[in-house]
């Protein structure tokens, strides 16, 4: 097979300067032997050298798969750009990348992930870039820190306000890649690719497309080669025309932590009663209340924290099924995965390309999104990306900018505050020692989402604790429910920096969230939705 060459021979193709993008999702998909190849050259070598990096999702996990932690090197990485970034425990040693972005040794940037994909997309076009309304007022507006980490990133702008046909918009030029290195299972002798033992398919083709339009070369990692003509037209996801050359890892990981399970894949179904419900504890109840929340036959986007573990109260409850899950990666229903395995599902329904999932963040096409918060500020916004005092621990946004820009329904979940020892006795909840860490404050240290847009767009929004459930509204957050058990002025009111409006009818959450029986939950069936827009003849 003369596409077939060794990592080493791969890292050889990469020149100085080059512009490389990377297709991964933590340790999903992750082309880590790639990589690693690539750290090894510069360090034999001293090249490639300066080059900048594009991943719309993060590379790596550190759990066992380094992914950018092997090129981030001086001298090698001369620039990032990522939709989210590897992070790690507050009590472990941050990851190489992060040691370089908090050093300002290189300038690194976090945009959004859907428009990273977007502009893959309009480089393979060659269209000048995308316009965007996607992150106006949060971090990714110039307005505030333009999408730089650092103030390297902050010198050297990526995107810009501009005005178009009246209306304020973000442009982000397009980025030309000159080498895109992606991954799938298998590789025919012709390069044509299939995703078979794959928990997604990522961006894989839209970054290649970037690449080949461009004149640029594409390298695949794969698990292992078979002959010309087995694989089934229809099973291959991106064609050997877009594949200059392939890699084999034999002992690549399905995931962070997982070598393979077929039911990542979709090949085999986990029986339902296989699938671990939440331990009763403080973050079930929050898990619990977020669930009272949904309707039947909507379409939920998740995010990682307590809201992940809302499938799960559904399957307790014998609803597995009445609302179908969607996650950024691309898998459609099923069972969404916990922890290092989060961003896969069990027994999912389909698998959409990341892109595409969002193209239907992004307009909007989806129910309601089920997210976390470090921080609620004083105008509902809401801070996941960035705490200065760890900044190892954050992500970066990810897709949560792409997701929370006009979805109509958004459940943010969390603990009320940091540090708090609680317990439940009872059916009550109490506080047995207060948080040192306020998390509701008078402004957030980063805006990942937007209050202020949310009450121009009319979206619904709600916050929901241990202690009580939130509502933003117009005239500011109103305390809607209060814990059983939890003293208002001290616990609640005395906790935030800014003052909570207090409804006039103000309830007491479901006595039963606090309790380990079931919670005999019923969701109301999906509200009819009206039609949006003007048809043009």
């Amino acid at each position: 097979m003369k596409k077939h060459i060794t990592p080493a021979q791969a890292a050889d193709l990469i020149p100085d300067g080059a512009i490389v993008s990377v297709s991964s999702s933590s340790g999903l998909g992750c082309p880590d032997l790639m990589l690693k190849a690539i750290g090894d050259r510069f360090d034999a070598t001293g090249h490639p050298k300066d080059i900048t990096t594009l991943h719309p999702i993060a590379a790596g996990d550190m759990s066992g798969i380094k992914g950018v932690d092997h090129i981030a090197k001086k001298g090698l990485l001369k620039r990032i750009i990522g939709g989210s970034y590897p992070s790690g425990p507050s009590s472990a040693e941050p990851p190489l990348i992060w040691q370089m972005i908090t050093a300002d040794e290189i300038p690194a940037y976090n945009i959004p992930s859907g428009i990273m994909f977007d502009m893959h997309r309009e480089a393979a076009a060659k269209r000048p870039g995308v316009l965007t309304k996607i992150g106006l007022d949060t971090f990714v507006d110039p307005a505030r820190q333009g999408c730089a980490m650092n103030a390297s990133a902050a010198a050297e702008p990526v995107v810009k306000r501009v005005t178009f046909e009246g209306e304020d918009w973000l442009y982000f030029p397009s980025i030309i890649p000159q080498v895109t290195i992606i991954r799938a299972t298998t590789a025919d002798e012709r390069g044509n690719l299939s995703y078979e033992h794959e928990g997604a398919y990522l961006g894989g083709l839209d970054q290649a497309l970037a690449a080949r339009n461009n004149g640029g070369i594409i390298i695949a990692q794969v698990k292992r080669i078979t002959k010309e003509g087995s694989l089934k037209p229809h099973d291959v996801r991106v064609p050997g025309m877009l594949v200059d050359y392939v890699v084999v890892d034999p002992d690549q990981k399905q995931t962070t932590q997982t070598v393979y399970d077929p039911a990542i894949s979709g090949e085999v179904f986990h029986p339902l009663d296989s699938f671990e419900v939440p331990e009763f504890n403080i973050q079930k109840v929050i898990a619990r209340r977020v669930a009272q929340e949904l309707e039947a036959g909507s379409c939920v986007n998740l995010g990682f924290g307590i809201s992940a573990n809302v499938p799960r109260i559904l399957l307790e409850e014998g609803l597995h099924g009445a609302v179908t899950w969607v996650i950024e990666q691309g898998a459609v229903g099923g069972v969404p995965l916990l922890d290092f395995a989060f961003g896969c599902a069990s027994n999912a329904d389909a698998y959409m390309p990341s892109p595409y999932q969002f193209t239907y963040f992004q307009g909007a096409g989806f129910d309601a999104s089920l997210l976390s918060f470090l921080e609620i500020g004083r105008d509902g916004s809401v801070n996941v990306s960035k705490l200065s005092f760890r900044p190892h621990v954050t992500a970066g946004a990810g897709g949560f900018v792409d997701i929370t820009a006009r979805a109509r329904k958004i459940v943010f979940s969390g603990m009320f505050n940091a540090g708090a020892k609680l317990s439940i006795n009872d059916g009550r909840l109490i506080v047995e020692k207060e948080g040192k860490l306020k998390k509701l404050v008078n402004e957030v240290e980063h805006v990942t989402f937007s209050g202020r847009r949310a009450i121009e767009q009319g979206q619904d929004i709600t916050y929901v604790t241990e202690r009580c459930v939130m509502k933003l509204t117009p005239q500011g957050i109103v305390l809607t429910e209060i814990a059983p058990g939890i003293d208002l002025q001290t616990q609640i009111l005395d906790q935030s920096e800014f003052e909570l409006i207090v409804a006039d009818n103000l309830k007491v959450m479901d006595a039963s969230l606090f309790a380990e029986a079931n919670i005999r939950l019923a969701l109301p069936k999906k509200s009819a939705r009206v039609l949006e827009g003007t048809f043009h003849g």
